[in-house]
């Protein structure tokens, strides 16, 4: 399987119910899109919603860190470039960008998801098969340049003053 290198979502479209009373999207939204686009690369991994139906497994969020660079309004069209920055038996690190259909970045985030046994819940080790298909996609992501705001914390000095 070639796996595309970084991953882009199809078009995902501003969603009325999302644009806040500032009329701009809401800033939960962007944690919406970036899951979205994201969701769809999980098919190439072995994981989404057909997997945690038959296995019972799936994936939860443990640390979300989004950089909003620019504002979404209702009808934008955009979408998701995903990179796997690094995994290892029970979690993955994942980097997403949002990027507007006039080709400008609306919005980075960095993800740390834990792969999860639901019956527990608990996390517990990816299966050999999904190793594999993430051991491919980080092999195919090593070329991409680790992206700036990859790792960083929260600080006074990292943003906007």
């Amino acid at each position: 399987m070639t796996l595309p290198v970084p991953h882009i979502s199809t078009p995902i479209a501003v969603r009325p119910e999302w644009v806040d009373y500032n009329g701009h999207i809401n800033m939960a939204y962007y944690a919406a899109i970036t899951d979205e686009g994201g969701d769809q690369m999980y098919a190439l991994i072995g994981l989404g919603e057909a997997y945690a139906k038959s296995a019972r497994h799936t994936t939860y969020t443990a640390e979300f860190h989004i950089c909003y660079k620019r504002e979404l309004k209702l009808g934008d069209i955009t979408r998701v470039r995903t990179q796997l920055l690094d995994f290892d038996a029970k979690r993955m690190i994942l980097f997403h960008e949002i990027w507007h259909e006039d080709g400008w970045l609306s919005a980075t985030a960095e993800e740390l998801l834990l792969h999860v046994d639901m019956s527990g819940p608990r996390v517990v080790p990816f299966p050999p098969e999904v190793v594999e298909k993430l051991t491919a996609m980080k092999d195919a992501h090593a070329a991409l340049p680790t992206p700036p705001q990859a790792g960083r914390s929260i600080s006074l000095s990292n943003g906007p003053a």
